[in-house]
């Protein structure tokens, strides 16, 4: 096996040989930016909708996958803000948050989307990624980061919110219940982000300021008794109402659970008839599954309005009697004799008849210790067609985001970047992420910032960091058991305020009004159409393509006139240029294709009605980049047409390419190599020269013969 086969396959052997120094300094980056990584990898599964610990799980295997077999020896690989809202997004549909079924679903879709990335960099085609142009990501960019920043309200206030396919209905429906804001959950909140923001002003402090603001919190929440819990059962619920709507929710809950196992049930039987070429067997197999699946979806959204009346309801809990057992009463609705510990209670969760109740803050609570097991995803072709959109957008999202950084460092370490080798290490590491219970994994801007900072030269650096995250689910999650979601939710909102870049949109819309409009209709899209991010990528993506299809169809044409310093320019610029009644000239500013030859030959046309009189028809063509069969033929008839009226074309300026096509097909012998000519003052000079007596007036014409007598006699000199 050659060298240059042997580092595509494993492009890692690069590294060697490594000295001690710099295998120090890598070690030394690992754990710093290990370090800063651990909350932040928590506080992004918050985003994902899935439990805390997931967050610690993609930034393992992914993180080592991502440096071994990538291109960019900083890059950091792991759990980002905006994947991991793209995640939640694609899968709550689907399933309810931090469910079996969402867990599975979350890792099929990060084996799709590592799969699609290593397809796409296997078979070179990094380049697809110039699909969705820059104000499309822009536009997207803002928009996620004011979605991510309200979507951690309800963890800042404490205040339940309810998940519907509007998500700015559901910020506004929580903001309606802010006098109910958990004040406890609010101060945390405050003084996690203060002790942040000023230990960011203390340069020795600064790198680690979050894992200090952590730290503390811990501490502070374990002193203070921040976290309440407590369990209940339906029947403890004292208002008849409320308590048929909990029992109500559970029974449903049940009922999905039995027609969720129904349809897998289904869902294999009609796999077998497929396979055993069953026809009508399948069809009614297909017809149960379908409303099985109907039913569950009608279950699922009444459960689904349910709990968010139910998330909004606050109880206390106490006894109007020594002999009666603690009851949960409404807040808004308590006996005057009640006897409580005034503590205001809401439902965490309802599972079976048992209520999960919550009366402080909310905290991290129980990470499981030890390392992500080895678990296949479960691989169903529904939910992979279900999936497959969303896997696409976030395979690209992912990789832009991962290259752009690539490269910045890159150019900092005069470093080489192969996009289509990145595309593999992102795959790699989201294929190896999904067998090991990671969520989609990206590559990281603040990870790969603080790499850079502190020193990393080799992938090793992501390695070490990788291996202190392992031992810290090993040995030290149950230190992480007080830390308050409200200071995650802190953390979040931190590293997403760099993505907000209102002068970026600015800047756009100043350079070109078309991408400005693609970058606002991104942004809007993106907002109102949320949780469903995809529709704005989607439709960003195809406004870009369309506009630039249209720019494609009707490419500027220019007449020319003569300039005082002799070269040709737009008429239309400047309206004093001296023109010739015998020659007609013109540029065309694009390529000849099948969608633009009609404007071409409409402008063509259009020039030799406005000039009767021209006897030659002078195309400069210094911009024609490429022709197709049906360019070439529409020139091929417009040659004819235009002689039989007595104009003659003439040619300047044709690339190679062009010429080569016109060889090829005879274009180039019809229109005779007398009409081609390397630049437009040599085209113009032949057809003076051809014009005899008859030019001898003509304004245009003489000047450049003046022009080309003064060149030589300065040429002579």
């Amino acid at each position: 096996m050659s060298n240059k086969l042997l580092l595509r396959f494993f492009p890692f052997l690069q590294w060697f040989p490594v000295s001690a120094g710099v295998l120090r300094g890598d070690l030394v980056a690992g754990i710093t930016g290990a370090l800063v990584l651990v909350p932040k990898a928590m506080a992004y599964a918050q985003l994902s909708g899935l439990p805390l610990y997931f967050g610690l799980y993609a930034a393992f295997v992914p993180a080592i996958l991502g440096a071994l077999w990538g291109s960019s020896r900083q890059l950091a690989t792991g759990p980002v803000a905006i994947v991991s809202l793209m995640t939640a997004a694609a899968v709550t549909p689907l399933a309810l948050p931090y469910s079996e079924e969402y867990i599975g679903l979350a890792l099929l879709l990060t084996l799709l989307v590592g799969l699609i990335q290593l397809t796409l960099g296997v078979v070179k085609l990094g380049t697809i990624v110039n699909f969705v142009s820059h104000p499309v990501i822009l536009g997207f960019m803002n928009a996620a980061a004011i979605i991510i920043g309200l979507s951690q309200l309800d963890m800042l206030l404490g205040i339940p919110k309810g998940r519907s396919d509007f998500f700015l209905q559901d910020i506004w429906e929580m903001l309606k219940f802010l006098p109910q804001a958990h004040l406890p959950t609010l101060a945390m909140a405050i003084f996690g982000l203060v002790l942040m923001l000023v230990m960011k002003k203390i340069s020795v402090l600064a790198k680690a300021s979050v894992l200090i603001a952590v730290v503390v919190t811990i501490m502070l929440s374990y002193i203070v008794g921040f976290e309440h819990k407590a369990t209940a059962t339906i029947d403890h619920i004292a208002t008849p109402e409320v308590r048929e709507l909990v029992a109500a929710y559970d029974e449903t809950a049940l009922r999905i659970r039995e027609a969720s196992a129904a349809a897998t049930g289904l869902a294999g039987q009609l796999r077998q008839a497929q396979k055993e070429r069953e026809a009508r067997l399948a069809a009614d197999l297909r017809h149960r599954l379908d409303l099985t699946k109907l039913d569950i979806q009608a279950l699922e959204a009444q459960n689904g309005q349910r709990l968010q009346t139910i998330h909004r309801l606050y109880f206390l809990r106490g006894t109007i009697d020594e002999e009666m057992p603690e009851l949960l009463y409404q807040a808004d609705n308590i006996p005057p004799q009640l006897v409580s510990d005034g503590r205001k209670w809401h439902i965490k969760k309802i599972v079976n008849g048992e209520i999960q109740l919550v009366g402080g803050g909310d905290v991290v609570g129980q990470v499981p210790a030890g390392l992500p097991s080895f678990r296949l995803p479960t691989l169903s072709l529904d939910a992979v067609l279900q999936l497959l959109t969303a896997a696409l957008i976030i395979a690209l999202v992912a990789f832009m985001e991962s290259i752009s950084m690539a490269k910045a460092m890159a150019s900092k370490n005069k470093q080489h970047i192969d996009p289509n080798q990145e595309l593999i290490g992102q795959g790699m590491a989201n294929i190896g992420g999904s067998f090991f219970q990671a969520y989609p994994a990206s590559g990281s801007f603040t990870g790969s910032a603080i790499n850079l900072q502190a020193g990393a030269k080799t992938g090793f650096a992501m390695v070490f960091n990788g291996l202190f995250v392992a031992a810290t689910l090993l040995f030290l999650t149950p230190l992480l058991y007080h830390l308050p979601k409200a200071v995650l939710a802190v953390i979040i909102l931190l590293a997403v305020t760099g993505l907000v870049t209102p002068q970026a949109l600015k800047h756009t819309w100043k350079a070109s009004r078309a991408d400005g409009i693609v970058a606002l209709v991104t942004f809007t899209v993106t907002l109102l159409a949320a949780p469903h991010l995809d529709k704005g990528i989607i439709i960003g993506a195809a406004l870009s393509i369309g506009l630039y299809l249209y720019r494609s169809m009707a490419p500027r044409v220019a007449i020319l006139g003569r300039h005082e310093d002799g070269t040709l320019r737009d008429l239309k610029v400047n309206p004093n240029l001296t023109t010739s009644p015998l020659v007609t000239s013109m540029r065309f500013d694009g390529s000849l294709y099948f969608a633009n030859i009609a404007h071409f030959e409409d402008a063509v046309l259009e020039a030799v009605a406005k000039n009767k009189e021209a006897k030659y028809l002078l195309v400069v063509g210094d911009a024609i980049n490429y022709i197709d069969s049906s360019g070439e033929e529409m020139i091929h008839h417009l040659v004819a047409q235009l002689r039989e009226s007595g104009v003659e074309i003439v040619f300047s300026g044709l690339k190679k390419q062009i010429l080569d096509v016109m060889r090829a097909t005879g274009l180039y012998n019809l229109i005779g190599e007398q009409n081609i000519f390397s630049t437009e003052d040599r085209a113009l000079t032949a057809i003076f020269q051809r014009l005899g007596d008859e030019a001898a007036n003509d304004a245009l014409l003489s000047r450049l013969q003046g022009l080309n007598v003064l060149q030589q006699q300065g040429d002579k000199s």
